[in-house]
């Protein structure tokens, strides 16, 4: 159990938290949320004692061991990969460093021998001898390959790297695991390794993620912080956005009789329950949602922006077709003979575990790139916006408020309009006077966006749109384009924002193209396909 009393942490004239009460138990997943800059790292800084509260204390059951997910890609490239995993029990990893330097003494003594005698007892007891086959199983569920074990963690590859870190803080089943984006940079194969090996885990655990199908999937509660306070709140993140927004809609409906908004609120606790039922690890969740007080449903006080496309015409039968298109970048091959059609009303995620790949074939399409060989060739009657992943070049040296930034791409260019599109995506008052210069990551994302809805073209292309968001832009930017009525090709990490636009998906491999109208989750699920794609990536 890790206990949270009266902490309060400032930051100059800056309060992040204030007086926060909290107690994280055994058997439960915390997902972590707020919105950028809201103190969700800091937060499990604050668990794992990086930080020192302003007031306050953090108490640990005596005896229960806290790891933490590494952030550092470059900490440990001094060890091998076995050792960097073993460390995430430093205990263990202490006691067989000591161990290996006693039994290679030449002078071994009386002394040695007892002193050795009592760390075999400790390295038995904490299961040291099967310490590496421990770690196997975890590297291997994470994916990756025998031949990285025995490598230095300075010669493994980035995407590696993640996952040892993560295979780390698994190891040796902490008592309490504090994980900070545990999903950024992984695969979804070894995301759902991860969910499965999270679902069955017996201690506590407390995660922050953007990954809204993570955090469903995982989390029995979420942990809301938002304007200086952390509020707990019974469920996964689907009951807690859902719940929020219902409850706001139900205070706002003032003419509604109040044993009517009572009925409502109960259907809806009772419908999730249900479908709690049928979750893995759901028999805990679905007894809290059954005994949740209608109280403890509240509004949330978070803004979401507005996203919405509208296109000025309707595309006709013809959208677009590929052929051939072949292209080399650095001496590699990164599109070869590439050939498809997209059709009128296509929702395509674009899937290669090459994602240059992705990107060259999004630019091609756009006029950025040029194609070795092939060509492509647009419907007449489309009009085409797109969403590079690197939005650079459209800030870079564009020193202006933002209101003549966006101005740039509007037909209608008067100030009242111009701020209106903004407000939609919450830069209101004095915000549209700000620099585009000194914008975050997310707020320049968000003005991509503003003018996106601005070209009211019929084909969007969208590569990795949800980098840098916030749940709250995310969850803004995946309704509008459920309900967008238009032609989308995009390219995605978040598992719920593809599972919930795509009705196609395409792959690309070094030995042709994976084509087919399906369901996302279909395609993950699918051994059948899996094992045809597996094919396909080998040479």
């Amino acid at each position: 159990m890790i206990q949270v009393t009266n902490v309060s942490l400032r930051f100059s004239d800056r309060k992040l938290f204030d007086e926060v009460n909290l107690k994280f138990t055994p058997g439960n997943c915390y997902g972590v949320i707020g919105a950028n800059g809201a103190g969700k790292s800091t937060f499990l800084r604050i668990l794992s004692g990086d930080i020192e509260p302003s007031t306050g204390e953090i108490f640990i059951t005596p005896g229960e061991r806290l790891a933490v997910l590494k952030q550092d890609h470059f900490e440990f490239d001094a060890f091998s990969v076995m050792d960097t995993v073993i460390m995430g029990h430093k205990r263990l990893y202490d006691i067989m460093k000591e161990k290996d330097e006693l039994y290679s003494k030449e002078d071994f003594t009386e002394d040695d021998g007892m002193r050795a005698a009592i760390l075999e007892g400790e390295f038995a007891e904490l299961d040291g001898w099967d310490a590496e086959s421990n770690a196997e199983k975890l590297l291997n569920g994470l994916g990756v390959t025998p031949s990285c074990f025995t490598k230095q963690m300075a010669d493994v590859h980035s995407d590696d790297k993640v996952k040892i870190l993560l295979a780390q803080s698994l190891f040796g089943t902490p008592d309490i695991l504090l994980m900070d984006e545990p999903t950024n940079h992984l695969d979804f194969k070894a995301i759902k390794w991860l969910e499965e090996f999270l679902i069955n885990y017996e201690k506590t655990i407390i995660v922050v993620s953007h990954d809204r199908h993570f955090l469903n999937n995982v989390c029995t509660h979420m942990l809301d912080i938002d304007f200086g306070k952390a509020k707990m709140f019974v469920g996964n993140y689907d009951f807690w956005y859902e719940s929020s927004q219902l409850m706001s809609r139900l205070l706002k409906e003032q003419n509604k009789k109040k044993e009517e908004k009572v009925k409502e609120l109960q259907d809806f606790i009772a419908r999730f329950s249900s479908n709690a039922s049928k979750a893995k690890q759901a028999t805990s969740r679905k007894k809290m949602l059954e005994k949740i007080n209608i109280e403890d449903i509240q509004p949330s006080s978070r803004r979401y922006p507005f996203v919405g496309f509208t296109p000025e015409r309707e595309a006709g039968k013809d959208i677009l077709l590929v052929e051939g298109l072949s292209k080399t970048v650095d001496g590699v091959k990164v599109l070869d003979n590439v050939s498809f059609t997209v059709n009128k009303g296509d929702k395509i995620v674009f899937m290669s575990r090459n994602e240059l790949a992705r990107t060259m074939l999004f630019k091609i399409l756009m006029g950025e790139e040029t194609a070795d060989e092939g060509t492509f060739k647009w419907g007449v009657t489309t009009s085409q916006a797109y969403l590079p992943k690197d939005n650079t070049e459209f800030f870079e040296g564009a020193d202006m408020n933002l209101i003549d930034w966006l101005r740039q791409f509007s037909e209608e260019k008067t100030e009242t309009f111009i701020r209106g599109f903004l407000g939609k995506m919450l830069f209101s008052g004095d915000e549209p006077l700000k620099r585009s210069s000194v914008l975050s990551g997310g707020e320049k994302v968000r003005c991509m966006f503003s003018k996106l809805m601005l070209s009211k073209a019929n084909v969007i292309i969208l590569d990795e749109p949800t980098n840098h968001l916030d749940l709250e832009s995310i969850e803004a930017v995946n309704n509008g384009l459920i309900a967008f009525k238009g032609t989308m090709m995009f390219t995605s990490h978040d598992h719920k924002f593809i599972e919930t636009i795509a009705n196609r998906v395409i792959e690309i491999t070094p030995n042709g193209l994976f084509d087919k109208p399906m369901e996302f989750d279909e395609f993950l699920d699918s051994d059948e396909i899996q094992q045809q794609i597996e094919e396909m990536y080998k040479n």
